[in-house]
């Protein structure tokens, strides 16, 4: 068997011993090597245990409390990106323990990294999607490019070069905001951040089973109206920085060795 093309970090927690037997199930039947990293289950942990947060800025940013599995998601992305530098892989995809893969995803993955060069992240699935500007086509039809409006919500499958590990590590450490949304405000942390139009791996009926919030728990960590101006207004200025970040034409439009059919360079 040929070496796999991308390195696969799966980020799973204990006691979530059901979504890692499926994984390893789709592991098996797809001949994907995948690499578990141990998350950090925020239930297990109080308050006083956690580290590199900045709540007060998470309040004005967010408008409410972070979440005990919030906190956890966090730290177990950042745990993912240190394992991936710490083996020396160029490049590599990080994916949560809910989502659903085929024959197809690592080839379709590595033709998407090929077609955006200057990335340092790939969203590969996402479940918001207004306004999309595609930039360029893969190999294998997968149209990239960013998205007028926001946040797209879900990290649950993504690919990061080294070099963007580093900068995730370095501007990120300190959590202001959850991890889905910090992650793609390519205009805030200095980073090239695409997504495919379409997702690249679909979700299993584990994902039904939260692990980090219900709506009832969302809604109990919210700040009473009148405090959350504050992050009503960040909102509202990042909306227009992320307008600005989309229409700036950037380095991978203007390759000139992207032969890009006009039908896939349309807003939707």
């Amino acid at each position: 068997m040929s070496p796999q093309i991308l390195p696969i970090y799966l980020i799973n927690i204990d006691r979530a011993s059901e979504r890692l037997a499926e994984i390893r199930r789709q592991s098996a039947e797809f001949s994907i090597e995948i690499n578990r990293v141990e998350g950090i289950d925020g239930s297990l942990l109080t308050h006083e245990q956690w580290v590199d947060i900045d709540e007060r800025l998470f309040l004005r940013r967010h408008g409410r409390h972070i979440l005990p599995g919030e906190y956890g998601c966090y730290r177990s992305h950042v745990l993912a990106l240190e394992r991936m530098l710490a083996d020396g892989v160029d490049a590599a995809v990080i994916i949560e323990d809910d989502v659903l893969m085929d024959r197809e995803f690592l080839a379709r993955a590595a033709a998407a990294k090929e077609a955006a060069p200057d990335a340092d992240v790939i969203k590969l699935v996402n479940h918001r999607w207004k306004g999309f500007r595609a930039l360029a086509q893969s190999t294998e039809g997968d149209v990239l490019g960013r998205c007028f409006f926001g946040p797209q919500g879900s990290t649950a499958c993504y690919l990061v070069t080294r070099s963007g590990a580093q900068k995730m590590i370095a501007k990120l450490r300190i959590m202001s905001l959850p991890w889905d949304v910090a992650v793609e405000r390519g205009w805030d942390i200095d980073m090239s951040i695409y997504s495919t139009r379409a997702d690249l791996v679909g979700f299993t009926h584990l994902r039904q089973k939260t692990m980090i919030g219900t709506r009832k728990t969302y809604l109990a960590a919210k700040l009473p109206i009148w405090r959350r101006m504050p992050a009503h207004l960040f909102r509202v200025i990042d909306f227009f920085r992320r307008l600005a970040y989309v229409l700036i034409r950037p380095p991978l439009a203007r390759t000139s060795a992207m032969k890009v059919p006009e039908r896939s360079l349309t807003t939707s």
